[in-house]
């Protein structure tokens, strides 16, 4: 049984890492969100050219790095010559990170500087395929207890299911949105989850996906309810009144405080 969902709730999620507070899915956003105490973060994966896989959200480079191009089309020492701080501001006119050594990541470094956190690990690159790639890593790391491993493409995860035994998986977004239509329609009956958590916004295209009726009804099936992106202290309480699971933050440390603060209240 997975290690992934041990430990007390809710479940904090640093998104990205603290990316609010420092360049996403650097070893530095990470490193954050351990020093406020959180243990579980987010990161997203791509492949290099030469078959590594690296974590950073998009496939194109020029959003948070001082490079051009498609991740894929790059090598690993390639990228790894980039600045991934280069365009990390906390108010659009300074950028703190700017040439102070702050790189694109590998997926073993992560998981391996950062034994103390449990990760959701989205696979972003549908093609060519990596998932074989992801999961080598994850068991060559000794972390197949400690990651969840998640898509929004339902192609990407019916792939990984088949190679991914032992290692717990979320839901992609056709498996999340037939889930959602059963609930509302009360067709549940005999309904097998092929996943282990619903990681989820509060809506999509003006569907609520987080209400009373589908958090009961994942908690009827033994599915977890993880929330993203959670921002605004008012919206995490929202949430967490709802009897969410976990919440997915930019900024770890204000969900620990809104948390802790709840906790005194009791």
């Amino acid at each position: 049984m997975t290690n992934f969902f041990t430990g007390p709730k809710p479940r904090l999620f640093a998104h990205r890492g603290a990316s609010g507070e420092a360049p996403e899915n650097t070893v530095e956003a990470f490193r954050r969100a351990v020093s406020s105490g959180i243990v579980y973060a987010e990161l997203d994966v791509h492949a290099t050219r030469d078959g590594h896989i690296v974590v950073i959200h998009d496939k194109t480079l020029g959003r948070t790095t001082n490079g051009q191009g498609q991740v894929r089309e790059h090598s690993l020492t390639d990228l790894q010559q980039l600045d991934a701080g280069y365009w990390f501001s906390p108010d659009t006119q300074h950028f703190p990170f700017r040439a102070t050594g702050v790189r694109i990541p590998t997926l073993a470094a992560v998981l391996n500087s950062f034994p103390e956190l449990k990760f959701t690990v989205e696979i972003k690159q549908a093609d060519p395929p990596i998932e074989e790639l992801v999961i080598a890593v994850v068991r060559n790391c000794g972390r197949t207890q400690d990651v969840i491993l998640a898509s929004e493409h339902d192609h990407i995860m019916t792939r990984l299911r088949h190679s991914a035994s032992g290692i717990a998986t979320s839901f992609a977004g056709g498996e999340v949105a037939d889930v959602i239509q059963r609930v509302s329609t009360g067709q549940l009956t005999g309904y097998h989850p092929p996943g282990l958590a619903l990681q989820i916004p509060p809506e999509f295209q003006g569907i609520p996906l987080v209400t009373t009726e589908t958090v009961t009804a994942a908690h009827s099936l033994g599915l977890e309810v993880h929330v993203w992106t959670i921002n605004e202290p008012q919206e995490m309480e929202r949430l967490l009144d709802l009897g969410v699971d976990g919440i997915m933050s930019d900024f770890p440390g204000r969900l620990r405080e809104v948390v802790g603060r709840r906790h005194k209240s009791r």
